[in-house]
């Protein structure tokens, strides 16, 4: 009933840049909290940035100063801006938002959906 589909991530040497944007579809009625995680092998996924509907920020220690998440309320879509990567923040992406949805019959609901995860590598 709702997707989250994320753009694709890549290959960058250490000290670029790269966009991420994950679009939220459907059944939705609000869009809430979005997000962005990430995850290494053998590890837990880790928050790296959030933003609540009017906008407000919080972000990982590790990355503040060099990633900005904004969104799009209209288009649904969440964005990340990673500039000055390291190669410490090579891992999967996924983004996250708490969406409002409805049903075409019944009450509907409110619920954390995930994308599907996208691939960052950064070179040394």
């Amino acid at each position: 009933q709702v997707q989250l589909v994320e753009s694709e991530g890549g290959l960058v040497q250490a000290g670029g840049s790269l966009r991420l944007s994950c679009a939220a579809s459907g059944r939705i009625r609000s869009v809430n909290a979005m997000g962005w995680y990430r995850q290494t092998p053998g590890n837990s996924r880790e928050l790296v940035a959030t933003i609540t509907s009017s906008g407000t920020t919080e972000y990982a220690d590790s990355v503040k100063g060099r990633f900005t998440i904004s969104r799009d309320n209209a288009k649904n879509t969440v964005y990340l801006q990673m500039n000055n990567l390291k190669p410490e923040d090579t891992a999967v992406y996924y983004c996250n938002a708490n969406i409002t949805y409805f049903r075409s019959v019944g009450v509907g609901g409110r619920s954390d959906y995930w994308g599907q995860g996208t691939q960052v590598t950064v070179s040394s």
